[in-house]
């Protein structure tokens, strides 16, 4: 009997030790010289998250830098493919699948994947290493409505020349060319008004109109942030403690192709605290299972 309630005991703390374990969670402290800037990344982005934490603990992002800011919309870095002195085995050349998730959006300060362009990356696979945060604007929430609709109609334009490329459309699309050749805008607007619905509904389905959640409205007319590039790229983290050093470095001169003037470096850790500690210092509620 003894026995038998020594291994019970010893499995309990093992199961409390385990418990304990996978309670801890990363949080990525980015170093520069304006301050630093703590995120943490999230769970429902697994290969974004795995991923940021081996090239912080590998230490390849110490010594990069933010090549590209925009201010009022993102400060980009990562590359690492650009560090001096880099050997041809440690260029990052994969790309990791995309994990766009409804929840996360680009408020001020989310933590997003760079990618290539859509007609060279239709399926908007991230970077391997390339990353940017969001500095943003404040919108009203009319903005937002006439960008939800804007997204919509520009659905409508793509799917619309996929179909005016279709062989069985020839006699459609050389009458539109027709059109815009004599300038005939009316005889254009007649066409989008009664055919070009019907045509793309025909070979795509409806287009489902585009909405701004009642969260995403609240913050972006709140905190501010980037409307425009939610559900087309992986937010995969959150800056929560540190905001006012992306305001620092969105605000440095730049030049040709928005790179800073001078060079500013940074270096990234990992600290390893528990959830609960990471809720009650930064106000991130992780989801009730995660606790």
């Amino acid at each position: 009997m003894k026995n038998k309630n020594s291994l019970i005991l010893a499995f309990s703390i093992l199961m409390f030790l385990a418990s304990c374990q996978t309670s801890k969670d990363s949080v990525v402290v980015f170093h520069t010289q304006y301050g630093d800037m703590k995120a943490i990344l999230y769970d429902e982005t697994p290969k974004h998250k795995a991923n940021f934490i081996e090239l912080v603990e590998s230490g390849k992002y110490d010594s990069t830098i933010f090549h590209r800011v925009i201010e009022n919309f993102m400060v980009q870095g990562g590359d690492v493919n650009q560090k001096e002195g880099l050997e041809e085995e440690d260029k990052i050349k994969y790309t990791i699948d995309a994990e766009i998730v409804p929840d996360f959006w680009h408020v001020k300060g989310a933590l997003a994947a760079a990618r290539q362009g859509d007609q060279v990356n239709p399926e908007k696979k991230s970077s391997g290493s390339q990353f940017y945060i969001v500095h943003g604007q404040t919108f009203e929430e009319s903005d937002l409505t006439q960008m939800a609709d804007g997204r919509v109609f520009q659905e409508m334009q793509l799917k619309l020349r996929e179909c005016l490329a279709m062989k069985k459309y020839a006699h459609i699309r050389n009458e539109v060319m027709e059109m815009q050749k004599a300038q005939d805008m009316e005889g254009l607007q007649n066409f989008m008004e009664t055919t070009a619905d019907s045509l793309v509904e025909k070979e795509f389905g409806e287009i489902e109109a585009y909405t701004f959640s009642d969260a995403q409205i609240e913050d972006y007319k709140t905190i501010g942030g980037a409307p425009h590039l939610d559900g087309e790229y992986s937010v995969f983290g959150r800056v929560v403690e540190g905001l006012a050093v992306i305001d620092s470095i969105a605000a440095v001169r730049t030049g040709g192709a928005d790179k800073p003037v001078k060079d500013i470096f940074m270096t990234a850790e990992i600290e390893k605290l528990s959830k609960k500690k990471i809720t009650e210092q930064y106000g991130y509620e992780y989801p009730e299972e995660e606790k």
